[in-house]
């Protein structure tokens, strides 16, 4: 912008221009940077940022935040990670096998609800009671290495209510038949891995 349209420009004629006489408009009057937050500036850091002073609770030292690294997602958003191609192929004898890793979320919790008549199995490292349950009453299934690659073989409840037994060393595929009734469900071979 050129300096005659600056709005600066207006105060030219005017002395000071809006500074004052001698000795004003210097230095940091209210402090420099972040002064005076439990004081002369408490209203704004009351307003704008609560709890900003003061500790809570027990420190802990040397936290590797890697051990606690846990994203999550709610099972309400399951189906939209589904492509739409694979939607379309998808039938009840048919369905699209869903690994969260895939995404970067570790944990499924079961916020919302499912589409009904579209079973899916569902993949991740950790599975809350509540969306496991969700997730098997809309006929799906779900499967956690975590949980079967233990060394004691693992209760999995069936879909029809029957318990079978799941050992240490079978294949995700394998895990996956075993927890669906026979002839129900198929995963596709495109997505299983």
């Amino acid at each position: 912008m050129t300096t005659r349209f600056k709005k600066n420009r207006k105060k030219r004629g005017h002395v000071s221009a809006g500074h004052g006489r001698v000795g004003k408009h210097r230095k940091h009057p209210g402090g420099r940077g972040n002064a005076g937050g439990m004081h002369h500036h408490r209203i704004l850091f009351d307003k704008y940022h609560p709890g900003y002073f003061g500790k809570v609770g027990m420190r802990y030292f040397h936290k590797l935040r890697n051990k606690f690294y846990c994203p999550i997602v709610n099972i309400d958003k399951l189906w939209s990670m589904v492509p739409q191609e694979i939607k379309d192929k998808s039938t009840k004898d048919n369905v699209p096998l869903i690994d969260v890793s895939q995404f970067g979320y570790f944990k499924v919790l079961g916020k919302g609800t499912l589409p009904e008549d579209k079973p899916f199995v569902v993949k991740a490292k950790l599975i809350s009671k509540i969306a496991e349950k969700k997730i098997k009453q809309a006929g799906g299934a779900v499967y956690s290495p975590e949980l079967h690659s233990k060394r004691e073989p693992v209760l999995a409840s069936h879909l029809h209510g029957q318990n079978q037994m799941i050992g240490p060393k079978q294949t995700m595929q394998d895990s996956l038949s075993d927890l669906l009734p026979a002839g129900s469900l198929s995963i596709p071979e495109h997505i299983s891995h």
